[in-house]
């Protein structure tokens, strides 16, 4: 998956870090010391850190992913990265890939 968006409300820079939804790459939310949780009203899953977002930028700078926009939505914060990606290429190296993850 080549496009990650990640958000923060403007009173949190410091955290919680929203970085994935339900469909996001698991082996990224891995990387990413995320948890998966359903917001009350919401229908849909979302993955956070309680990193800062210059935290969570930092590390996904680390596997090739570069912002290509931010903008602010209403009391929201939201950067769209893009990671390069090459023919049979993976998100991270076998070592950094959980295996316990049920088919």
């Amino acid at each position: 998956m080549p496009y990650v968006l990640v958000s923060t409300q403007i009173r949190m820079e410091v955290g919680p870090t929203i970085v994935g939804d339900e469909h996001s790459d698991p082996n990224l939310m891995l990387y990413l010391g995320a948890t998966k949780r359903n917001v009350l009203g919401n229908h849909f899953g979302e993955y956070y850190v309680q990193d800062a977002p210059r935290i969570v930028l930092d590390k996904l700078e680390k596997c090739g992913y570069r912002v290509i926009s931010m903008t602010g939505v209403g009391q929201t914060l939201v950067w769209c990265l893009h990671k390069q990606m090459t023919e049979n290429s993976d998100f991270l190296p076998p070592q950094h890939i959980a295996l316990n993850h049920p088919a």
